[in-house]
């Protein structure tokens, strides 16, 4: 009889939780898998509240349909019933106090349809004349890693950057686009400059952007699940092997013997492993495996923290409701939330009738401090905000305060590189050893999805 292979997954996260599921799922019989999670959960950010018919996210709200690796997972574990759009309707930005309506045909900020870009307030008559620019300027080849804020500052000038792709863009990351890597997180931009020489042709051959009627709102790109992304959490969770999860224990260290790992846990116990997939935040694998000094760079890559508050009302709180999904915020605002979320209109199925469901959140790159502000302080920041566009006469019935310390990785400039670097090094010292999660290839749920069976097949190929 074959002895069994044993592959250690360290960290439940939605990478680390996907791959243990894929491993039991695909691997060969004599394949033994563990998953370790340090805290008592498993989903990592991924958190639902589920209080008095709201159903409210601690962590993300969805996942972009067309990266399909999260429906997928969703329909595996018998989710597909559940799956759900998000409710479309118009979303803004808020510059010099005011919301604007995103323009029409913008795809990540950039413009594709003329009409809608001329008459939008949000830019000046010379902010549009540069960003024309974009059609006529020569395209520059740079064969290093450049910042998003750079490249787009090139093509489109500040105006444009800082008004529109700015805060889109920091949105998603957490970050200054002044310091984050074109390379590692929107390559497809660089390649759209060399191919047609322009971002707004390039665009606007390669991408289908629907003109709609008036009042028509724009097909939904994201979903979510009917009781909230906890739910994926619950069902992968309930498909893996009894026995196979060890939550509330914490990896201190990992150690090379002949032709295995040992791995030291914090209650003094030692796990052996043929394999491990790390799914865990860069700064914890380069404490793991502190020993080894080509996972130095690891301690460059900073990660900034980010909260959020959910509050709810009775409809009867809103005196002036807007029509529309949200809104961001430029960061020449004064205002210290840097977004807001209309979730009773985003998720419909999200909030009771006759109530409303607002989520705001602070904690720009150079903000951090407002995150550790008591639950009060946070709760009437975003308040006095709010009611600089909007009309809210009443406090909220409740209100829920979330903070992610440290939990957004900065992808900055030569970020790829450095990775590819350290996992080369990988694969000669400590060979059966993989990375999976958002510090290193993607922060979404698709992303890091993807990363975990990645691993997975990394792992597999590896024993075999």
């Amino acid at each position: 009889m074959t002895e069994q292979k044993r592959v250690v997954v360290i960290g439940g996260g939605i990478a680390g939780l996907t791959a243990a599921y894929r491993l039991q799922q695909n691997g060969a019989q004599d394949v033994n898998v563990q998953l370790v999670e340090a805290s008592e959960r498993l989903g990592g950010k991924i958190q639902t509240v589920r209080k008095d018919g709201f159903t409210i996210e601690r962590g993300p709200d969805s996942f972009l349909a067309r990266k399909e690796s999260a429906t997928r997972l969703a329909n595996d574990v018998g989710l597909k019933d559940k799956l759900t759009p998000n409710g479309t309707g118009q979303s803004y930005i808020l510059v010099n106090n005011k919301l604007h309506p995103m323009p029409s045909g913008s795809y990540m900020g950039i413009p594709t349809r003329i009409r809608p870009f001329l008459f939008s307030g949000l830019f000046s008559p010379l902010g549009k004349a540069r960003a024309a620019m974009d059609l006529i300027k020569s395209t520059k080849s740079v064969d290093e890693d450049q910042s998003l804020g750079l490249f787009f500052r090139r093509r489109l000038g500040n105006q444009v950057v800082e008004n529109l792709i700015e805060p889109l863009l920091s949105g998603i990351y957490a970050g200054s686009i002044d310091e984050l890597s074109l390379e590692a997180t929107f390559p497809h931009f660089y390649d759209l400059e060399q191919e047609h020489g322009s971002l707004i042709k390039g665009l606007r051959k390669t991408t289908t952007v629907s003109k709609r009627k008036k009042g028509e709102k724009k097909p939904s790109m994201f979903r979510t699940l009917q009781g909230g992304l906890e739910s994926l959490v619950e069902a992968v969770e309930s498909k893996l092997e009894p026995g196979t999860v060890l939550k509330g224990t914490k990896v201190d260290h990992i150690e090379r013997k002949q032709d295995h790992y040992h791995i030291m846990l914090s209650d003094g116990s030692v796990m052996e492993a043929d394999s491990i997939i790390m799914a865990v935040p860069h700064f914890a694998a380069q404490r793991m495996l502190s020993q080894y000094d080509f996972l130095e760079p690891f301690k460059e890559t900073n990660a900034t923290s980010v909260a959020n508050v959910a509050m709810a009302f009775d409809e009867s709180a809103i005196k002036k409701d807007i029509d529309g999904t949200g809104f961001v915020v430029s960061r020449n605002s004064d205002f210290r939330i840097t977004a807001c979320t209309w979730t009773h209109k985003k998720w419909p199925n999200s909030t009771p009738d006759g109530k409303v469901l607002l989520r705001c959140y602070v904690g720009k790159p150079t903000d951090q401090e407002v995150v550790d502000y008591s639950d009060e302080e946070i709760v009437e920041i975003a308040l006095k905000d709010l009611n600089q566009t909007m009309n809210i006469t009443e406090k909220p019935e409740f209100s829920i305060v979330t903070r992610w310390h440290d939990s957004m990785p900065q992808y900055k400039v030569g970020h790829k590189d450095r990775l590819n670097g350290i996992e080369e090094q990988l694969q000669r010292e400590l060979p059966g050893v993989y990375l999976a999660g958002g510090s290193y290839r993607g922060i979404g749920l698709p992303d890091c999805i993807d990363q975990g069976e990645a691993a997975v097949a990394k792992v597999l190929n590896y024993l075999s």
